[in-house]
């Protein structure tokens, strides 16, 4: 549509907001929202998880709906946060024209999601919050313009205090959830592999939460050149002893997998195989397509136990044998390994950093 071709044109600005229309329609059918449902995008953008979710529940209950879950899926079945004003008015208008007209308005414009807890809570998250290590405390000012000031969230609520931007907004993520809400989020690498706040985060989120599925997507779907991004599902659940995670599903999309943004884009059927070994109707009647006799499998799982004794309580987790570098003539392209190595040095720098702050804290 309309907004899908603004971010095709701008892409720096499609980096901070736009997530590939297929992938959003492959997140929600799996997570198949209902009636009853509040569906939350803390980074909402231009509102694409919100009306897509607002379209499967019209979609399939539309015929079924009573006139007060008619009046719910119009004003309070979606609700968001967009820090940046020109987006969010974006947001509402697209809302407004997919038949979502809530007063007041359900999108939070100007408002830094990460500043605190909002005291809402939804019973799902949906969301593709914006790539960038480091967190920064933003505000709008009396002009309309964004102002940053590098800092980390000092709040009780979170497990940890990191400047990492997506450690944070797991966190938020998982305040935001009612007990057994439901949460989709899209993260990069890092978030997986990265130590000390980054262990803190995920050795709490096992814990917690039951995270039940991991989806490692190929690179070549978002505007930014090289990004390696992943969606992880979990679930909210009440405070236990026990951890909640038992088994964790991995779907590798990523390896020997190679898209581009126009000559071989992410297509919905790209997704069937993920949808169907999701099983979203009955997540214990899962079944793995990987095994010793078959080695190309894309989908495996792995036991909590598994999980929790990796170095780091590493998520980054992969067993496909990447063709690419067996076959020196189909490297990646430049750009792309170029990318890489700037992540993984930005991140090596980001741990010096933390580590050379902490020194100087205790001098």
């Amino acid at each position: 549509g309309l907004l899908a071709r603004s971010a095709a044109e701008s892409p720096k600005g499609a980096g901070q907001y736009f997530t590939p229309r297929e992938l959003i329609k492959g997140i929600v059918e799996v997570m198949q929202p209902t009636p009853d449902d509040t569906v939350c995008d803390p980074a909402c953008g231009t509102g694409g998880f919100l009306v897509e979710a607002h379209k499967y529940v019209a979609g399939r209950f539309g015929k079924e709906l009573d006139p007060d879950q008619k009046k719910h899926l119009r004003t309070r079945f979606v609700a968001g946060w967009e820090l940046v004003p020109n987006t969010a008015r974006l947001c509402i208008m697209n809302l407004y024209l997919h038949g979502i007209n809530a007063d007041p308005c359900p999108i939070r414009s100007g408002a830094d999601s990460l500043a605190g807890d909002p005291g809402d809570r939804f019973s799902m998250v949906l969301t593709n919050p914006p790539f960038g290590k480091k967190s920064s405390i933003a505000v709008v000012n009396e002009e309309g313009e964004l102002e940053k000031e590098d800092s980390a969230y000092e709040r009780q609520d979170f497990w940890t205090t990191t400047k990492n931007k997506q450690l944070n907004f797991v966190q938020h993520v998982k305040t935001l959830l009612k007990v057994n809400g439901r949460c989709a989020i899209v993260v990069p690498d890092n978030v997986l592999f990265e130590g000390g706040a980054g262990e803190t985060v995920r050795t709490n989120l096992l814990k917690q939460c039951e995270v039940h599925t991991l989806l490692r997507l190929p690179t070549g779907i978002f505007y930014a050149q090289g990004v390696k991004a992943n969606v992880l599902f979990f679930d909210a659940k009440p405070a236990q002893e026990a951890a909640w995670t038992k088994k964790l599903w991995v779907y590798d999309l990523r390896t020997n997998m190679h898209f581009t943004q126009k000559q071989n884009p992410l297509t919905r059927a790209d997704l069937d195989e993920f949808v169907a070994c999701y099983s979203p109707k009955n997540r214990h009647s899962r079944k793995p397509t990987w095994s010793e006799k078959a080695p190309d499998g894309r989908w495996r799982c792995f036991e909590y136990e598994e999980l929790i004794k990796r170095d780091k309580v590493n998520l980054d987790i992969f067993w496909l044998k990447d063709k690419s570098l067996e076959d020196s003539e189909d490297l990646p392209d430049p750009d792309e390994l170029a990318q890489e190595i700037i992540d993984d040095l930005q991140t090596a720098l980001d741990q010096f950093s933390a580590v050379a702050n902490g020194v100087k804290e205790k001098e």
